[in-house]
């Protein structure tokens, strides 16, 4: 199907969805019209802006091959017919951008798990600074942070750090940080002013919920525990941790946020629901051709994505070969959308691509 029959398809659906919402749909079904056309909205009032362009260049073509047509108002005719072309592609443009495949998990709240990889307690204070940089992110859009599980380092930082982000849009935007971050920076520790190279984990996944992922209870083996770590800004203390080991799968997810074991148990079971189905999903991509695997947002973890280098304050994302040096900005969450914004716009010229290819 081409641009241009799509477009009318668009159309007339939108068309057809007020037509029944007019006629008083009632219940469910008036829900699920009601969504549909609201968010076939701004798309169809896109369209028409279009046509209604391509309408006002028809008519000064029609105007310009009258021969007729005095010499200064062909001259000005002609200006218009350049005005709208210009707009029309950018139209045109636009309105591709918004008909690309959409992650049905966009809106989906995060599950996001910080790890400190190669580099002792560098790394550990590494990805300290890489969930902070995340949280402050997090304020900045107005989610809320709230912290599952930690394990601290022994100078500071974290050996392991699991929050949920909850947030509209929050996979969309950090769908695109899991993978291997690595720094390069002289260590608090070091006296002989050497750099040294150290990383750490991020994943993001989105959290699943019970409709996503079907976990039988005898599949399940549960363990109460006393909770420990020292706390901080988002952990409460508790006496009610609890572990979940998934036998079938081997995933074992820890929780100690709350101080209520059945909360704790709820938030460890959304936990285990979200690593199942995202392990489901890595499966998937191993299972495509490397050509058509996604190059961002795969959660493939031994990808090293970005680098933090401290004494040239420099952010290079390797994925795309951006290379920004406001690092001071991006590690206080400041100048992250910069980078995120480079990572979507790169995978929406991918898809593009493919879309003209089809």
């Amino acid at each position: 199907m081409n641009l241009d029959a799509r477009l009318d398809t668009i159309l007339r659906r939108h068309q057809e969805l007020g037509h029944r919402l007019g006629e008083g749909a009632s219940g469910a079904e008036y829900g699920d019209i009601s969504r549909e056309y609201s968010d076939l909205e701004p798309l169809a009032a896109s369209i028409r802006a279009l046509r209604a362009k391509q309408r006002e260049r028809a008519d000064l073509e029609l105007m310009l091959a009258d021969p007729a047509l005095e010499a200064d108002m062909r001259e000005i005719a002609a200006a218009e017919v350049d005005e709208a072309d210009a707009a029309i592609a950018a139209m045109t443009g636009d309105i591709r951008l918004a008909l690309l495949p959409r992650d049905a998990a966009d809106e989906s709240n995060v599950i996001l798990e910080v790890r400190a990889g190669a580099g002792g307690d560098e790394a550990a204070l590494f990805a300290g600074d890489l969930f902070r940089m995340y949280d402050k992110y997090a304020e900045t859009r107005g989610w809320k942070v709230d912290v599952l599980s930690l394990s601290e380092g022994t100078a500071g930082g974290y050996k392991e750090i699991i929050a949920e982000i909850a947030g509209r849009g929050a996979f969309a935007r950090l769908k695109y940080e899991s993978g291997v971050h690595r720094v390069q920076r002289v260590p608090a520790t070091e006296t002989q002013g050497r750099i040294h190279t150290s990383a750490a984990t991020v994943a993001v996944m989105p959290e699943a919920h019970e409709i996503d992922v079907d976990i039988k209870d005898a599949d399940l083996k549960i363990d109460t525990m006393r909770a420990g770590g020292a706390g901080g800004q988002h952990v409460n203390k508790t006496e009610s941790a609890i572990r979940i080991t998934h036998l079938p799968t081997g995933i074992v997810v820890f929780v100690q946020a709350e101080r209520s074991q059945h909360k704790n148990r709820a938030r460890a079971m959304s936990l285990l629901r979200s690593r199942i189905l995202a392990g489901e999903q890595e499966r998937a991509d191993a299972e495509r051709s490397h050509q058509r695997r996604e190059q961002v947002g795969s959660g493939d973890r031994s990808q090293k994505i970005r680098t933090y280098n401290f004494p040239q304050g420099r952010m290079t994302d390797h994925r795309i070969n951006l290379t920004l040096y406001s690092l001071d900005r991006l590690i206080e969450g400041e100048g992250l959308d910069e980078v995120i914004d480079a990572l979507a716009a790169d995978r929406q010229a991918r898809l593009l691509a493919e879309q003209a290819e089809a």
